[in-house]
């Protein structure tokens, strides 16, 4: 079996290990597999990130554990077995990759790493379906081509074009899909000076990467970031999808979360070589969407890319946690008001921050603000998961997602203002809930004394 990812982080894992039990195929990427210990902990109920589909179905092949067992009788049986073996593919395909496994299970298993190469191999003997590789470049497709944001906010509005999608690509009819801003964040200059000057009396410089999610859909929250770091003095220079010209500087995200390792490869190399001069500089590479960013600091170090992109990861930080850094070491203050925010504010994580524990920046960031009244959601997945809750086979299972605490949760706090910084996730909030939230970005630019 060869491998599309890079799963050499784990040559020595399940050395003496009696439990390991590790396949008879795979290499490496059968001892990532290894690592669950069949504890249980992924069938549990309760407060925690995992295991959404488990919850929802009390199904336990559909756990972390569950599908590790059927993945090793997949690697036990042959090389080929991985790619037809139904009751497995069900399971996997019913993961939302939102890795609570790898940051609630005492061993880390990191099933959405596992579910991209399991896809890749699938892709071996499968070709893409039309809906996937729709969503798979829809990024890239859009940035080359705006036009195509009309499409999607015409089929917004035609019930006959949303059944045409429905009966034929299986985009599911009842969901309205994210429609593309009128004016996305595309601004020509690099780079962009302090409005003020920093607390330090120092020049300090920082970059902020900002992905296709938070350009294309919303802009808004690009702005107040910018405006946010500038205010604090720093100089802040811009790397957008659009920055370098006959090119697309995208993470991949989209394209990886369907195994299309060797495009999000190719994808990659391009974003590294604008990035790595800042990099080289010992610059913080900032961004907005956690799926993205987080992308930068986990996936890229996967995929082969070499020194450059192990140095990245290094110095990938979400915004959050750059300011509550910033913040410990005195270097961001800014003139937030007392009382300018009445309204209590409710957070819901992404996966992916509560996944690394990006949850306490936030908590620390907001602390800077002077009466604020917040509190955060308990959740599970919201459901969403990428474009798991577009699709007209799963789009049951992600209402049954949110339902089980997100969407409670903001129906017992109707006067709330909701703060949610994974795209995904605010999408989802506004089809389940019909609520509108803000990323973190624009709430602190609201709690601003005016300028």
């Amino acid at each position: 079996m060869r491998t599309e990812l890079d799963w050499s982080e784990y040559q020595d894992r399940g050395m003496g290990d009696a439990y390991a039990d590790i396949p008879k195929q795979g290499g490496d990427f059968a001892k990532a597999v290894a690592v669950c210990i069949r504890s249980g902990v992924c069938e549990q109920h309760g407060r925690g990130v995992m295991c959404p589909s488990y919850r929802i179905t009390g199904k336990p092949l559909l756990s972390p554990g569950g599908r590790v067992q059927l993945l090793k009788r997949a690697l036990n049986s042959d090389a080929k077995a991985i790619t037809y073996d139904r009751e497995l593919a069900e399971a996997m395909d019913l993961c939302v990759a939102c890795k609570g496994c790898k940051r609630e299970c005492e061993n880390n298993v990191d099933m959405a790493q596992i579910k991209i190469e399991y896809l890749a191999q699938q892709l071996k003997t499968q070709p893409l379906l039309w809906r996937s590789r729709l969503f798979a470049y829809s990024p890239l497709w859009i940035n080359r081509f705006p036009w195509l944001g009309r499409l999607i906010r015409l089929r917004n509005r035609s019930a006959l074009l949303a059944h045409w999608g429905d009966k034929w690509l299986g985009i599911a009819k009842q969901v309205a899909l994210p429609e593309v801003a009128v004016t996305p964040f595309a601004p020509l200059d690099r780079s962009f000076p302090p409005l003020s000057a920093h607390p330090s009396g120092e020049i300090r410089e920082v970059v902020l990467w900002l992905d296709s999610f938070s350009t294309l859909f919303a802009p808004q929250q690009a702005e107040d970031a910018l405006y946010l770091l500038r205010l604090a003095g720093f100089t802040v220079h811009v790397v957008h999808p659009r920055s370098v010209d006959g090119a697309i500087l995208d993470s991949g995200r989209s394209l990886l979360t369907f195994g299309l390792v060797e495009e999000t490869r190719k994808l990659s190399r391009q974003l590294l070589k604008v990035l790595s001069p800042y990099v080289e500089q010992g610059l913080a590479i900032v961004g907005l969407e956690p799926s993205s960013l987080l992308m930068l600091r986990d996936e890229y170090k996967t995929l082969g890319l070499g020194q450059p992109a192990l140095a990245l990861a290094k110095q990938a930080m979400l915004f959050e946690e750059f300011i509550a850094a910033e913040l410990t070491r005195g270097g961001f203050q800014l003139p937030f008001q007392a009382g300018k925010i009445t309204q209590p504010v409710l957070i819901h994580g992404h996966c992916h921050q509560k996944a690394i524990g990006a949850m306490k920046s936030v908590r620390r960031v907001l602390k800077a603000i002077p009466e604020l009244e917040f509190s955060f959601i308990e959740s599970s997945c919201c459901g969403m998961a990428g474009t798991f809750g577009l699709e007209s086979e799963h789009v049951d299972y992600s209402h049954q997602m949110a339902q089980q605490s997100l969407v409670p949760s903001l129906q017992a706090a109707p006067e709330a203002l909701v703060v949610c910084n994974g795209f995904g996730c605010a999408h989802q909030i506004k089809v389940t809930a019909h609520r509108p939230t803000s990323h973190l970005a624009s709430l602190l630019r609201h709690a601003l004394a005016e300028q």
